[in-house]
């Protein structure tokens, strides 16, 4: 009865009530009041030992306003049970009510010491709100000044313990709805290393206040130390967000070990919110773009230093269509003498934005070869028209080079025509080229191969055949004669004049003769008849006259078994 209405006056979400409402509510709860206390007194009177009647009846007593006859009541069950937390905390808070503040703090030293006080929360119900706002207050400073005080070592630990129990005592004295002592209590289960114990009260702030951005850099540096990496960056992000000023100093304060894993998880996260463009040039929502920008301005604001950093903050604006900040920004990544690559391609696709297409196709080809991932995700911030301009460049680039015998500055300019016209044949077909000038022909190789898989049906059969031609001059350089001679009598049989003109041309009719020739003898001798025959003729139709091939074409015909076809 003592607990169940609220303090007369009191508003909350309900509302406020009328004048008259808290009158008659006041009125009742002081009926209610009486009526425990007679009912105390009653029992005590049946059993003068009983001290859960005594308790009552200073709590009525305290309701009733009678505060000098509730203190008399609570010294008399004190002198039955000194150390009784129920009893000392009530104390505590007449005490305070009645600007007792030394022997005040003294009770309250002795509930702490007591231990006992997860039981206080049916008492604490029974004061009023200012009363125990006043205790609130009391244990919260009494634990600050304990954290002021901490020394190191085993001591400090001691110390910390205490500065909890005053805060639990607070945080009771609240009614859970304690911000700044679940705060605290937080960050000393931290220093005692019990961060699951301090994730529970961070929860309960951000319950009471989502946005609440000291409990989010927290509970994110618990996450760390919970190796959860995504859970922190998560957080941080949420902190940045709300209140950047208040987050940056906060991330900041930590250790630089913590401190890099931060930076490094938001640079990351980034980048994979951007790597999620649509491969459209289409803009980044306004919540996406928020969070990113804040997260590249906290990078810079935590280490200016790192060119890095600007250039993730230069791509966000990119995205968002911000140009000329995003250009501004570029800037500090550009002034490293010679710029990095990365920086460099950004100025490149800047400068396509702006319309100059020669100067954007020289500076993004220079990512071409070191980091086509980086490459691919700038050209998804293109249009269609802006990709297709690049590729053209590139590609005229590109042949211009190899034509004047360049083929190591014509390389990344090839590259760029592949990625950016998403892997056409054209493309790659110059590429190769390029590559086996280079002698990289296992890279040529590559994409040879892709070439005849992804443009079968679509080339015409000279280009096909030609195709299968230097496919089998690759396999030639990487010393696969067996592959290399598949690859040629599969375009002999196609077009045998295309392929026998392109085949005289390189690696030349005697020696493509001559490999035909070898592989038959070798197939032959492992008794692989159809093998043999077939490279036999193969061989035959570049160079018709020649001796060798007729010879051992003969020879299969004998050495074949009856059961073995040949033509």
């Amino acid at each position: 009865m003592l607990q169940r209405r609220p303090d007369p006056g009191a508003r909350g979400a309900r509302g406020r009530r009328s004048q008259a409402a808290e009158r008659d509510s006041a009125a009742a709860q002081e009926g209610d009041a009486q009526g425990v206390y007679q009912l105390a007194t009653l029992l005590m009177e049946l059993d003068a030992e009983d001290e859960a009647s005594r308790l009552l009846a200073a709590d009525a007593l305290y309701r009733l306003g009678r505060l000098d006859d509730a203190h008399k009541a609570l010294l008399v069950a004190l002198s039955r049970r000194p150390q009784a937390a129920p009893v000392l905390v009530r104390l505590a808070l007449l005490q305070l009510r009645r600007g007792f503040f030394y022997d005040a703090d003294q009770l309250v030293k002795k509930v702490v010491q007591s231990g006992d006080t997860a039981c206080l929360q049916p008492t604490l119900n029974v004061f009023r709100h200012e009363d125990r706002q006043l205790l609130r207050g009391h244990c919260h400073a009494r634990a600050l000044a304990i954290l002021r005080a901490r020394p190191d070592g085993a001591e400090g630990e001691a110390h910390t313990r205490e500065a909890i129990a005053y805060l639990s005592l607070a945080i009771f004295a609240a009614g859970g709805q304690a911000g700044e002592s679940l705060l605290t209590r937080a960050r000393c289960y931290g220093l005692l290393g019990r961060s699951r114990t301090a994730m529970f009260d961070l929860d309960s702030v951000l319950r009471a206040e989502p946005g609440n951005v000291r409990a989010l850099c927290g509970r994110a540096l618990l996450h760390l130390a919970l190796d959860r990496q995504k859970e922190a960056v998560d957080d941080i992000l949420s902190a940045l967000k709300h209140d950047p000023q208040t987050a940056i100093p906060e991330i900041c304060s930590l250790k630089p070990q913590a401190q890099a894993l931060i930076t490094q998880g938001l640079s990351l996260r980034c980048r994979a919110l951007l790597s999620q463009l649509p491969d459209t040039g289409a803009p980044l929502s306004d919540g996406a773009i928020q969070g990113l920008l804040a997260a590249g301005e906290a990078l810079i604001q935590i280490d200016g230093g790192q060119p890095s950093w600007h250039i993730l903050l230069a791509d966000v604006l990119t995205a968002a269509g911000s140009y000329e900040e995003a250009g501004a920004r570029l800037q500090e990544a550009l002034r490293p003498t010679p710029p990095s690559e990365a920086a460099r391609a950004r100025r490149g696709l800047l400068s396509l934005k702006k319309g100059d297409v020669p100067a954007a196709a020289r500076d993004l080809q220079c990512l071409a070869e070191t980091d086509a991932g980086d490459l691919g995700f700038l050209l998804r911030l293109l249009e269609a028209s802006q990709r297709e301009g690049v590729t053209q460049t590139a590609a005229q680039e590109a042949g211009t080079l190899l034509s004047s015998g360049q083929p190591w500055q014509a390389l990344g300019y090839c590259s760029l025509a592949v990625l950016a016209s998403g892997g056409r044949a054209g493309h790659l077909r110059l590429r190769a080229t390029c590559l086996a000038e280079l002698q990289e022909f296992g890279r040529a190789l590559g994409d040879l191969d892709r070439v005849l898989q992804e443009d079968a049906g679509d080339c015409d059969l000279r280009t096909r055949v030609e195709d299968l031609c230097s496919r089998g001059r690759l396999l030639l350089s990487l010393g696969d004669e067996a592959g290399a001679t598949g690859a040629l009598a599969q375009a002999l049989r196609l077009a045998p004049t295309t392929a026998q003109s392109s085949l005289w041309e390189q690696p030349g009719r005697a020696r493509a003769a001559r490999i035909f020739l070898c592989q038959g003898q070798r197939c032959l001798q492992e008794q692989r008849y159809t093998e043999a025959w077939t490279a036999a003729e193969s061989g035959l139709l570049v160079d018709p006259e020649h001796g060798g091939l007729k010879r051992l074409k003969a020879r299969i015909r004998r050495e074949a078994t009856s059961g073995c076809r040949l033509h």
